[in-house]
């Protein structure tokens, strides 16, 4: 009599079917993944949470930087390249810094934003820079700017709001349309999406060119959401620009009995408009599936480009369309070039290892840093995590204050009150990591005072943390931030 022969049951080959996925997946988080602590955040996930964390990895963790989906390139000619080097000094870098001492002391945080590896941010001079408080001082500016303009309005934003600014602005944008201005808008499909049915619609059909960023579709609807467009960045006529914090969105000004809302925001007259512009329009042939090239009209116009100021710049921008996380490296090369005082502010922070042990080193070197959050942001959770970060800052002597007035929204920083920067990056792993994202840094001594005296100003409404007391936690508190530690990754 023959043996019986083995047949495996169901549950087995599904068991198995498991396993090789499992297997599959962590060795795609290995390849995929450069952070070591994301990398272990992910397999530990993956491994002890079944089937939640392997569909947690796929939805939310596949490298795109890597990828290169959102890769996008502007084309440009080379006669039109030639020009604009010779504009904007990118021919001339060493002599530009060899005039200037202010410039020698920031020379490698320059040169790295400049490289062809990088960022290749050119040093962009003849700037006049405007820095705006708060809504009540950026919007005035900017309705003003949009009636004026003769050639051309581009828009991008995260955040556009169907409320009494967002009828303003949209009004402007159609009249402007009708007198045969070009009029292209850009919004973020999920933190716009407020005006999808609304304002977008009213803008088609009056002459106004408007596409989402990144169109959220059910099928790809994680990952589509885990990666966006959080830059604010408006370009009038190719010689006035805005950039900063500050969305479409009344919460935006501070009236009587609303909440208060802090923030910073740029008005940029010269050369720093063209780079602006040149992200927007890469971001526009990327969305619109159109390709706009920028020889022969007026998009750039560097010809005519008079001599506002004396502000020299870099504008940077980062994100899933970058080689490298630029606004993460200018921020840590700004951060080891320090000789005595760093100002941060940002209303979600949480750092990567590498941020982080530079605050550390930089504090126990002797450097003074102040860093700034809110007290209460608009998320409990990234407030909760952000102090898991606080003890070791605090024990090198890192000082933290809390905002206490109101949200704090403001992105920025100043180093020895001679670089600074405004721009869209919180101080967190999404900013530096997932986003599109776009900075600047300021190398001129009179608008870091200027930052520097907003930043010690907001001090009066802040409450300081202090070690001694910080230490007194209760043992579950420090527990729980122990474990929120792991997961911190994916915030």
């Amino acid at each position: 009599m023959a043996a019986p022969t083995w047949q495996p049951d169901g549950l087995f080959l599904l068991e198995l079917a498991y396993l090789l996925l499992l297997i599959f997946t962590c060795f795609r988080i290995v390849y995929d993944t450069k952070s070591v602590s994301k990398t272990l955040a992910y397999l530990l996930f993956a491994i002890f949470v079944p089937i939640v964390g392997i569909l947690f990895y796929f939805s939310f963790g596949i490298n795109y930087r890597i990828r290169k989906i959102y890769y996008k390139k502007l084309h440009i000619d080379e006669a039109f390249k030639q020009e604009m080097n010779t504009l904007l000094e990118a021919e001339s870098l060493d002599e530009a810094i060899e005039r200037s001492s202010d410039l020698q002391n920031s020379q490698r945080l320059i040169r790295l934003m400049a490289s062809a590896k990088s960022n290749r941010a050119f040093l962009l001079p003849n700037n006049a820079i405007r820095l705006l408080q708060n809504g009540e001082e950026k919007f005035p500016a900017l309705l003003e700017d949009l009636r004026q303009a003769k050639h051309h309005i581009h828009i991008e934003y995260y955040i556009f709001e169907n409320d009494q600014i967002g009828g303003q602005i949209k009004e402007i944008l159609i009249a402007k349309a009708k007198e045969g201005i070009k009029v292209r808008l850009i919004y973020d499909d999920f933190g716009a999406k407020a005006i999808r049915n609304n304002i977008v619609k009213d803008l088609q059909r009056q002459g106004v060119e408007v596409f989402p960023f990144n169109k959220i579709r059910l099928l790809l609807l994680a990952n589509r959401l885990n990666y966006r467009n959080h830059r604010k960045i408006v370009v009038i006529d190719g010689l006035t620009a805005y950039v900063g914090g500050i969305n479409i969105s009344d919460r935006y000004i501070n009236t009587k009995g609303s909440a208060f809302w802090r923030d910073l925001h740029l008005r940029i007259q010269g050369t720093g408009a063209l780079a602006l512009q040149r992200i927007f329009i890469s971001d526009w042939n990327f969305c619109s599936g159109q390709s706009i090239l920028v020889t022969g009209n007026k998009l750039f116009p560097y010809q005519q480009m008079p001599h506002y100021g004396s502000v020299k710049m870099q504008v940077i921008s980062s994100g899933p369309d970058s080689d490298t996380p630029n606004i993460l490296f200018a921020t840590l090369q700004a951060i080891q070039s320090a000789r005595q005082e760093i100002l941060l502010c940002s209303p979600y922070f949480i750092p990567d290892e590498s941020l982080q042990q530079s605050l550390v080193m930089a504090a126990l070197g002797g450097i003074k840093i102040k860093l700034m959050v809110p007290e209460k942001s608009d998320s409990k959770v990234v407030d909760f995590v952000s102090r898991i970060y606080f003890e070791e800052l605090l024990q090198a002597g890192v000082e933290i204050y809390l905002y206490g007035k109101g949200m704090l929204h403001a992105k920025s920083f100043v180093v020895d009150t001679a670089v600074a920067s405004v721009g869209t990056a919180n101080l967190d792993l999404r900013s530096f990591d997932l986003n599109f994202e776009v900075s600047t840094l300021i190398y001129d001594v009179e608008i870091a005072q200027q930052l520097k005296a907003t930043f010690e100003r907001d001090l009066k409404y802040c409450k300081q943390l202090r070690y001694t007391r910080w230490l007194k936690r209760s043992v579950w508190i420090k527990g729980l931030e122990k474990v929120l530690r792991l997961i911190s990754p994916f915030m």
